[in-house]
C-alpha cells in the first residue's frame, strides 16, 4: 500500500444500534459521575484541610481535580490497545466496574472523621486516581462506533459522543444538588448517587452489549508504549488532527475552568446560579450536538471543523470582552445578555470540533488499531484538560480585567487555524 493512502475501513453489514446505545450510556454516565462530584468536591475535602495553608488548600484541591484527567492521558491509549486486543466489551464492562468501585469509595471516604483527615483526602485520592482509570474508556467508546458505523457516517456516530458529553455536564451537577436535598445534604451521598448510575449501567451493558471488534483485525501485544503512540503520531493526517484536537480541548477547558469565578466577578452569582449556567452549557453542548448529526450529511467534516472553529474563536473573544466590560465601572447594559450569547457561541463551535476531529482521526486510522489510535487522540485531549484549567486559573487572577484566560485560548485557536490547511493535503 502507497504510504499516503488511507487505510481501508472494513464496513460493516449494519449500525449495531444496541451497541451505539451502550457507548451512548457509558460515556454519559462517566460525564455524569464526573459531573456529580465536580461541584462539591472542593467543600467536602475543606473540612480536612484546615491545618494548611491556604496556599496548600489549593494544592490539594487541584491535585484531586488534575488527578483524574492525568489518569486518562497515561491509560486512554493503554484501554485502547487492549480493546484492539482482546475486544471492545470487556474494556467498557471493566470501566463500568471501576466507577462503581470507586465511586463508592469516595463516598466513604467523606463520611470520616476530621480527626482521620490523611486517611480521608488519601482515600479521596485513591477515588479520583481510580475513577480516572476507568473513565479513560472513552477512546474504546469511539472505537466502538468507528467498529459499527460506515466511514459516511462515522461523524454521525461520533457525534452522539458530544451529546452524551452534553447531557452528562448538564443533568451531573443539577443531580448532585437534587441529591444532596435528597439524602438530607449527607456526604456520602453523591458517591453513592455515581456509583449506582454505574452499577446500573454496568447491569444494562451486561445484559445487552455485544462485541464489535472485527476478530480478523490483528492487534499488537505491547499495551504500555511510548513508542506505539509515537508511531500513531506519525501516521499520515493522525498527528496533525491530535495536534488540532489538543489545542481545541486546551483552549475550551480555560473557558470551563474560569466560568465559576468569571459569573462571580462579573455578575455575582451564587452558587445556585451557577448550577444553572453549567447546565446551560450542556443543554447547548446536546442541542448542537443533535444539530451537527444531519448537518454531517450536507458538509464534510473539515468544513464543519472549520466552522466551529470559528465560532469558538469568536465566542471566547466575546467571552474576554464580557470580562473586560465588567472590570470597568458603571457596567454597561445588555452585559449579561452578551455573557450568555458569546458562551453558547463558544460551546457550539466546540460541539462542532469535537465530533468532526474524532471522526476524521477514525477514518485515518488503521483498522486492527482503531482502539489505539482512538485512544492516544483522547489521552491528549485530557492533557489539554490538565493544563487548560490551570493555565485559564493563573491567567484568570493575573489581571484586574480577567480577560488573560479568553485571549491565551484565542491565541490558542489561531494557531490551529494555521493548522487546517494541511488536512486537505497527504502527509
Amino acid at each position: 500500500m502507497n504510504p499516503t493512502e488511507l487505510p481501508a475501513t472494513p464496513t460493516p453489514a449494519k449500525t449495531n444500534a444496541a451497541a451505539l446505545g451502550i457507548v451512548w450510556l457509558v460515556v454519559f454516565i462517566d460525564l455524569l459521575g464526573f459531573g456529580i462530584v465536580l461541584p462539591v468536591m472542593p467543600r467536602q475535602a475543606g473540612p480536612y484541610l484546615t491545618n494548611l495553608s491556604v496556599e496548600a488548600k489549593g494544592v490539594v484541591i487541584g491535585i484531586l481535580f488534575s488527578v483524574f484527567s492525568l489518569m486518562q492521558f497515561v491509560f486512554s491509549p493503554v484501554w485502547g490497545r487492549i480493546s484492539d486486543r482482546i475486544g471492545r466489551r470487556p474494556v467498557l464492562l471493566i470501566s463500568l466496574g471501576g466507577s462503581v468501585v470507586f465511586y463508592a469509595l469516595y463516598g466513604f471516604a467523606v463520611t470520616l472523621p476530621a480527626e482521620s483527615a490523611g486517611l480521608a483526602i488519601g482515600l479521596m485520592l485513591a477515588a479520583r486516581i481510580g475513577a480516572g482509570i476507568a473513565g479513560a474508556s472513552v477512546g474504546t467508546a469511539a472505537a466502538v462506533i468507528a467498529d459499527c458505523t460506515t466511514p459516511e457516517k462515522r461523524a454521525k456516530g461520533m457525534a452522539l459522543i458530544g451529546i452524551a458529553f452534553g447531557m452528562g455536564f448538564t443533568v451531573g451537577p443539577l443531580i448532585a444538588y437534587f441529591g444532596l436535598a435528597l439524602f438530607d445534604q449527607a456526604p456520602w451521598g453523591v458517591g453513592a448517587l455515581a456509583s449506582g448510575l454505574s452499577f446500573l449501567a454496568l447491569l444494562l451493558a451486561l445484559a445487552v452489549f455485544k462485541e464489535t471488534r472485527n476478530p480478523a483485525n490483528k492487534a499488537g501485544k505491547e499495551f504500555f508504549s511510548v513508542a506505539k503512540s509515537m508511531e500513531v503520531l506519525r501516521m499520515p493526517m493522525v498527528g496533525t488532527l491530535v495536534l488540532i484536537y489538543f489545542l481545541a480541548i486546551f483552549a475550551f477547558a480555560q473557558f470551563e475552568a474560569t466560568l465559576a469565578v468569571l459569573t462571580e466577578a462579573a455578575f455575582q452569582m451564587s452558587n445556585e446560579d451557577n448550577f444553572l449556567v453549567f447546565a446551560t452549557v450542556g443543554a447547548v453542548l446536546t442541542f448542537a450536538g443533535g444539530s451537527y448529526r444531519p448537518m454531517v450529511k450536507k458538509h464534510s467534516e473539515q468544513k464543519l471543523l472549520r466552522f466551529g472553529v470559528f465560532c469558538m474563536i469568536l465566542g471566547l473573544a466575546g467571552l474576554g470582552a464580557v470580562a473586560f466590560a465588567a472590570a470597568q465601572e458603571p457596567q454597561p447594559g445588555g452585559l449579561r445578555a452578551g455573557f450568555y450569547i458569546a458562551m453558547a457561541i463558544s460551546v457550539i463551535g466546540f460541539a462542532f470540533v469535537n465530533p468532526s476531529v474524532s471522526a476524521m482521526v477514525s477514518k485515518n486510522a488503521d483498522p486492527s488499531r482503531q482502539g489505539e489510535v482512538m485512544g492516544v487522540n483522547q489521552a491528549f485531549a485530557s492533557l489539554g484538560r490538565i493544563l487548560g484549567p490551570f493555565l485559564g486559573s493563573v491567567l484568570f487572577q493575573a489581571g484586574f480585567s480577567h480577560t488573560l484566560p479568553y485571549l491565551s485560548a484565542v491565541g490558542l485557536l489561531v494557531i490551529v487555524l494555521t493548522l487546517l490547511p494541511r488536512l486537505k493535503k497527504p502527509a
